[in-house]
């Protein structure tokens, strides 16, 4: 009876404590179910801005694929002022670029790089669109420019391709010197995207002369 009595005491102070801590525990499974509801609904809309995005940046290189210049830059733009945050933002800039690039539009080209590098948060691309600045920089004819650019960070995987457009800058500086290193660091790290025929041709043309 003792035991009955002691079970039946501890489950009326349960009960208890329930009916004094039933409101916070309420109050916490609400705060929960607020907090996940409010994640879900984040992922949610996060998925449908990229799915959106994604689908903008297909018409733009749609549109360049058919020779559509002016349609496909009237659509890049569109996309980054509607979705500024997201890498199809950055990679339709890049693609505008290399369009202008074609057309000898270094200035504009150099603008839509620069905006890459100010607003990208992913690393690789960062990279990639600071290699290509420093490609228009040097086709502008601002070597000292380009080299600036290249030196401003540490290349990583694209260490081949920064050292073979350091090479091409020093020499249009007139470093043959600098300009054959740095055609061998290239050689020395090269990977599938260099051209290998082409910098061998540049080291033996410095290493002849």
């Amino acid at each position: 009876m003792e035991e009955y009595l002691n079970e039946k005491e501890q489950w009326e102070r349960v009960l208890a404590w329930l009916r004094e801590q039933g409101p916070w525990i309420l109050a916490g499974v609400a705060v929960a179910l607020a907090v996940y509801g409010g994640w879900n609904y984040w992922q949610n809309r996060t998925q449908q801005r990229n799915l959106a995005a994604a689908a903008r940046y297909e018409q733009v290189i749609d549109a360049f694929e058919h020779n559509d210049v002016n349609g496909g830059s009237r659509l890049a733009d569109e996309l980054v002022k509607a979705f500024p945050a997201t890498a199809y933002a950055d990679q339709a800039n890049l693609a505008v670029a290399r369009i202008q690039v074609e057309n000898k539009q270094l200035d504009a080209a150099a603008a839509r790089l620069q905006q890459v590098l100010a607003s990208s948060s992913d690393p690789e691309l960062a990279l990639l669109a600071r290699l290509r600045l420093a490609r228009v920089e040097l086709a502008q004819g601002n070597a000292d420019q380009a080299l600036k650019t290249l030196d401003a960070v540490k290349p990583g995987a694209f260490a081949a391709r920064y050292a073979q457009v350091r090479g091409d800058a020093l020499l249009a500086n007139g470093d043959r010197d600098g300009a054959l290193k740095a055609y061998r660091d290239a050689r020395s790290s090269a990977d599938a995207t260099i051209d290998v025929g082409l910098l061998d041709l540049k080291i033996g043309e410095l290493a002849r002369s």
